[in-house]
């Protein structure tokens, strides 16, 4: 495990089994005290690795062994402990999701099933099989008529005139004889899972069971009855669930639904009251305090209001293959742990990321929470069946601020803008009063402050004052240093060709100074050719010759025998000189 346990030092590795099998998802694991002894023991959801029914079986994980484990109907979709009563000892129920059923497991013990409602059929297709059930038609007729109902029809056709629609034609006359004795049922199967406290925000109080059918329905079911509390439809069938509040006082569902939107539901409503339109589909949802992070397949991770506001967004390096919330309230941390496919675990704190976990394979679920006798315990599937269980060091402080580089942390601090004084309430009035003349003002002063700055630059390309030339074909670029305290200046002028290939010929410098300030023993100076991308230095002496301490301009000409003006003009600001007694 050495080669890939690199996790800034902040996790300790408590248990790895590579040959686990496990093959689930994040919402089909949970961390719980199943036997009110204060261990907590994982309960996974398997999905199993074959076709048969046998393969999927109901978990149970206690230190590093296996404890129990249970035959599951059908694959499960999701799993939730919670409490369905106040029987002493407090003790949660299982419910796991499998097809259109909740099955719900006491002691780890089959205790309940609940199977949702069924669905509306469409009369239509109900009359066509009453006519089938008669002998009035036969199978191709049969299949003739449920075709164009698929088509046409606003209620979607049951699962048996799918199958039926599905078939040769050689098995058509088979299927009608076994099938059109029995009454036709059109049922939905659930997509996703969670629980909402009844009545206390208590960690063992009463909880409800929320659930998302493919039918694009939510439905809160009563933790003890299992009769149905409250029905909503959404737009889109629902992906993933996060829900917080109580049922009795005031609740807020958030649902992740496969059209790649987010909406969110408040008590008493009968639709969505906000909607979070994305980018791209949802991989994660989770809630960290009154906000929600969502996670999409443009490997970006995002933040929102719980009115759907954006607050931020992280690029990530890698695609995300599951979510989970990591809930530390002992020390006050709330984040999301997010695996990777890159084989990393990234936890962040708001936008900052502050810890990275490498894990030997691809991630596929992650759980945080109290694992035996330990809070801070993160249990991680992965992708080739393996189990990894890290704990989290106690003496391990996350920082604020992002362990990547990038903008400081005070950048996204809001600013402390002070409250509006009379002054600029004054200020505001005026300007609305007089906005008018006050436009116009501004317009005249930016006309005029264009004209002198369109005078001015005519006038230096005119005289040439211009470090850079690109006339007549010469392009040239000129700047000068002086060195010196006095009385003797040196003055270097370095030039360069920046032309492309073509070098310059015939070039001259020539000086232009108070001759009762300053003698310059040579005034007038041939270049030699220029060859383009070198510099070529001009070096002569300057001497003052002026004992009252002033300083005057020396202007500089890089002239052209063919030309009369001046490629280059440059005035030079001679220091005072410091060296005449």
């Amino acid at each position: 495990m050495s080669e890939w346990s690199g996790d800034d030092g902040k996790w300790l590795d408590a248990h790895y089994d590579p040959v686990a099998g496990l093959r689930t998802f994040t919402s089909c694991m949970a961390l719980a005290d199943l036997s009110g002894d204060g261990d907590g023991r994982l309960v996974v959801a398997d999905l199993g690795g074959g076709a048969s029914a046998a393969s999927m079986k109901l978990k149970v994980y206690g230190g590093t062994a296996l404890s129990s484990e249970s035959v599951l109907l059908d694959l499960p979709c999701g799993l939730v402990a919670f409490f369905m009563d106040l029987h002493e000892p407090r003790i949660p129920a299982v419910a796991v999701a499998s097809g259109p059923c909740v099955y719900v497991y006491k002691n780890l013990r089959p205790y309940f099933k609940f199977t949702l409602p069924g669905l509306d059929v469409n009369t239509l297709e109900q009359d066509v099989w009453q006519e089938a059930r008669d002998g009035h038609i036969d199978p191709p007729a049969i299949k003739e008529m449920l075709e164009s109902l698929r088509k046409k029809a606003d209620i979607p056709l049951s699962v048996r005139s799918l199958h039926f629609l599905s078939l040769d034609d050689e098995h058509l006359e088979d299927f009608v004889q076994l099938h059109k004795q029995q009454p036709i049922k059109r049922q939905t199967v659930i997509t996703c899972m969670g629980t909402l406290k009844k009545s206390t925000a208590d960690e063992d109080g009463v909880s409800c069971l929320v659930i998302g059918t493919e039918s694009a329905h939510l439905y809160v079911l009563d933790p003890e009855a299992f009769v149905i509390l409250a029905k909503v439809a959404l737009p889109a069938p629902p992906t993933m669930l996060d829900v917080t509040g109580q049922f009795d006082v005031e609740f807020r569902i958030t649902a992740a639904c496969r059209n790649g939107n987010i909406y969110i539901l408040r008590r008493d409503l009968d639709k969505p009251k906000y909607c979070v339109e994305l980018s791209s589909h949802p991989v994660g949802l989770v809630r960290v305090g009154k906000n929600m992070v969502v996670g999409t397949t443009d490997q970006n991770l995002q933040g929102f209001t719980q009115k759907g506001k954006k607050l931020w967004k992280v690029v990530l390096p890698a695609p995300i293959c599951t979510m989970a919330s990591m809930d530390l309230p002992a020390r006050g941390f709330h984040g999301v742990l997010v695996g990777l496919a890159n084989c990393e675990v990234h936890l962040y704190k708001d936008k900052n990321l502050v810890s990275t976990i490498k894990t030997p394979d691809a991630v596929t679920a992650i759980c945080f929470g109290r694992y035996g006798r330990e809070d801070g315990t993160l249990i991680t599937t992965l992708k080739g069946g393996g189990l990894v269980v890290k704990i989290l060091k106690r003496t391990v402080e996350f920082q604020d601020r992002d362990s990547t580089p990038g903008p400081p942390a005070a950048q996204s601090i809001r600013l402390n803008v002070p409250k509006k004084t009379k002054l600029y309430v004054d200020q505001t009035l005026r300007e609305r009063e007089n906005g008018t003349a006050m436009h116009r003002a501004f317009q005249m002063d930016l006309i005029r402050l264009r004209l002198a700055a369109a005078k001015a630059y005519a006038k230096a390309l005119e005289s040439s004052l211009t470090p850079v030339s690109s006339g007549s074909g010469r392009s040239l670029k000129m700047n000068a240093v002086v060195q010196g305290l006095g009385p003797s200046f040196k003055l270097t002028l370095n030039i360069q060709n920046t032309a492309a290939c073509r070098p310059i010929l015939n070039l001259a410098v020539s000086f232009l100074y108070d001759q009762s300030l300053y003698r310059m023993r040579n005034p007038f100076l041939k270049i030699p050719l220029l060859v383009p991308g070198l510099v070529y230095p001009v070096q002569t002496l300057v001497e003052c010759t002026s004992d009252k301490g002033i300083s005057d301009i020396i202007k500089v000409f890089v002239l052209h025998e063919e030309q009369s003006t001046p490629l280059l003009t440059a005035h030079i600001n001679m220091p005072v000189s410091e060296g005449i007694n």
